[in-house]
């Protein structure tokens, strides 16, 4: 098989195991409000773990690489994290702005179950933003990665894959949540992780000679401190809305289950 095609199939694959989330996030007709706090833990768990343990230190690791020096590198990264929570939270702001939910509600315009409903919506999106912004990169990272050496390439995409697919749960399940729509939820998770193969092709056939270390440490450490945001601000207290206990189960088992399929990738 060519190399390229290869290196393309490989992070297809490893993109398109959020679809696989999606699909287990189906296993009931209806989810309750416990399933869907204790799924909203678990997402939540995933993405604070993998944004503080794997994708920041990703940026302080490549941003040491770029300036030569350890303390330069995570000040870089810590300034990456602190503008990624800003941006999105100033997204989040002009969001409310444009969507006033709260305010239909206290004028008697809209029922509390359709403010709900787009809160869960926004969740969505927003999640869907941060997991296809950070896929974009990290595609582009596999697909070089296999085209240098497949096995590490194909052992790389074996652990994004395993992590791909409680982000996929993250997606789907506020969206299914709030519009009702198994495919909906569907396709805007698959879309989120059809970013892999896209930053792969994208990035390795337009934007390759302009890409640096710095270049994936800034938006690496970018993306931990938006995922961070959407974790704090919208995945937890929507959780604790419906159930008081189990969002921190959820948050526990999500950790859990990232943490294995990181363990799983150095082992």
């Amino acid at each position: 098989m060519e190399p390229i095609v290869l290196a393309f199939l490989v992070t297809l694959g490893a993109g398109l195991a959020t679809g696989i989330g999606s699909l287990l996030a189906f296993t009931r007709k209806a989810p309750s409000k416990k399933f869907l706090a204790f799924m909203l833990g678990l997402s939540a768990g995933v993405m604070i773990y993998v944004s503080l343990v794997e994708i920041l230190q990703k940026a302080i690791v490549s941003l040491e690489e770029a300036t030569g020096s350890y303390a330069v590198g995570y000040i870089w990264a810590t300034v990456g994290f602190f503008a990624g929570f800003i941006v999105i939270g100033i997204i989040d702001y002009f969001f409310d702005k444009m969507n006033p939910g709260h305010h239909d509600l206290e004028a008697g315009n809209a029922s509390a179950e359709e403010i709900e409903k787009k809160g869960l919506m926004r969740m969505g999106l927003f999640t869907a933003l941060a997991i296809a912004i950070h896929n974009f990169p990290e595609g582009l990272a596999t697909f070089i990665a296999t085209l240098e050496e497949p096995a590490l390439g194909i052992a790389f995409a074996t652990a994004i894959a395993i992590h791909n697919i409680p982000e996929g749960i993250a997606v789907s399940i506020p969206i299914y949540k709030a519009t009702g729509s198994r495919m909906k939820a569907f396709w805007y998770s698959f879309a989120s992780g059809l970013a892999e193969p896209v930053g792969a092709i994208v990035g390795f056939f337009i934007l390759s000679q302009f890409i640096n270390e710095y270049f994936f440490g800034v938006v690496f450490a970018g993306v931990a401190g938006i995922m961070i945001y959407v974790s704090l601000d919208e995945l937890l207290p929507t959780a604790k809305k419906n159930d008081h206990h189990l969002p921190i189960v959820g948050v526990f088992c999500g950790m859990a289950i990232m943490a294995a399929s990181l363990v799983l990738f150095v082992v």
